[in-house]
């Protein structure tokens, strides 16, 4: 008979523990055709894994190399996933899903990124930050590794849009090298597919109040003989166009509100007489783009509800408790309320000037009296019937469903 303490069934946490600490760390390389850097960058990778103890893997995440990179990356004992779809975003989500480690560390396989000296981002993903981001501008940016316009103007500008749209703590935003947890990272369900992938994934961070650390990189030139993939202009278009589809608050909110504002304004201003300042004379000219300028700004300030409601009801961001305040004052009855009022209220405008015509048998009138009372009243017409139909499309988009 046997004897002895008898063997303890390992419970969920042991399976777990385990699991994690057979691929603590993955390093994820997107690459095409990188034959000339991927051996150092490999080779660096592996010194960090087996410097620092710590159980991981390297992945070449390629994406239709025809240069000979896929067998190199295998000779040098990286696991190469093949990724289809082209873009930068589409392979860093493809070696992102293949791997295994609680941790990843992204990085370009163009050995501007040295990534034997990784401790610092280990050290903050073991602390708990969910993403940890390089920063090239706090450590040090060898000569000719950046471009000046990149350095001076794009990086910096894009980082200042960035942190000003979505209160992000992150100074460097197109970093290429960061780390972080993967299923915090997998859970924020990014979907670009080029290289604004890099943007989305810090805004999207942002905005689920992840925890973001920084730490200082030292970015090296270029390995290659061959000009980058990088598209200057397109690319930092494209990381634009994205930071301003991601804030409807910015690209059409406080723009609609602006207008809205500034046009009424103007038309008070206008409404009793012509008004001279500096000796230019302002008149019903005015008058009418400030009408306009109301009515575009009304259709701006419905668009940005209409972006943020859809896109949290399909959840590609967070709900925005700003947004949720507003809605709940602008309902579907009080929109129509307030639209039938302001209708009603063109409407009278219309009929009085209508009256004042005929009080001139229907004859010529004076533009500059009669058009003071048109314009006021066209402007309220419109902007009523397009805050029915607002309302209406807002309350669609509300609708509960499965």
């Amino acid at each position: 008979m046997a004897t002895g303490r008898p063997m303890r069934k390992k419970c969920l946490c042991d399976i777990i523990i385990s699991q994690v600490m057979e691929c603590e760390l993955t390093i994820v390389m997107p690459c095409l055709n990188e034959v000339e850097t991927l051996p150092a960058c490999i080779r660096k990778a592996r010194s960090f894994l087996e410097g620092y103890g710590i159980s991981g893997e390297i992945i070449i995440a390629d994406n239709g190399s025809t240069d000979g990179s896929t067998s190199i990356a295998e000779a040098h004992g990286a696991r190469v996933i093949h990724v289809p779809a082209r873009g930068y975003g589409a392979a860093l989500m493809g070696g992102i899903e293949a791997a295994r480690g609680c941790y990843v560390v992204m990085g370009d396989a163009d050995d501007s990124y040295d990534f034997a000296s990784l401790e610092q981002f280990m050290l903050k993903l073991r602390e708990g930050y969910d993403l940890v981001m390089g920063n090239r501008f706090k450590g040090i940016i060898m000569p000719g590794a950046m471009p000046f316009l990149n350095r001076y103007v794009g990086n910096p500008a894009l980082t200042w849009i960035g942190r000003l749209f979505f209160h992000s703590p992150v100074g460097d935003f197109h970093c290429g090298l960061r780390g972080f947890n993967r299923k915090a990272i997998q859970n924020l369900n990014l979907q670009t597919t080029g290289m604004e992938f890099a943007s989305e994934m810090v805004v999207k961070a942002t905005l689920h109040k992840l925890r973001i650390a920084e730490v200082p990189t030292t970015l090296s030139p270029d390995g290659r003989s061959r000009p980058p993939h990088l598209k200057r202009w397109r690319d930092g278009w494209r990381h634009l166009r994205f930071l301003l589809i991601y804030s409807p608050r910015w690209l059409f909110f406080y723009p609609g509100i602006m207008l809205i504002a500034l046009g009424l304004l103007v038309m008070l201003w206008l409404l009793p007489a012509p008004r001279t300042v500096g000796g230019v004379t302002f008149d019903i000219h005015t008058m009418l783009y400030s009408a306009i300028s109301v009515i575009l700004g009304l259709q701006a300030v419905f668009f940005a509800l209409f972006s943020k409601v859809f896109a949290v009801g399909i959840k590609l961001v967070p709900e925005d408790r700003h947004v949720a305040s507003i809605l709940r004052v602008i309902s579907l009855e009080r929109g129509i309320i307030f639209g039938a009022a302001l209708f009603l209220a063109g409407l009278a405008g219309t009929v009085y000037a209508v009256t004042y015509w005929g009080s001139s048998l229907f004859g010529p009138l004076t533009p500059s009296s009669i058009m003071r009372i048109i314009i006021p009243s066209v402007t309220a017409v419109t902007s009523g019937i397009q805050i029915i139909l607002g309302s209406f499309f807002l309350s669609t988009l509300q609708l509960a469903h499965k």
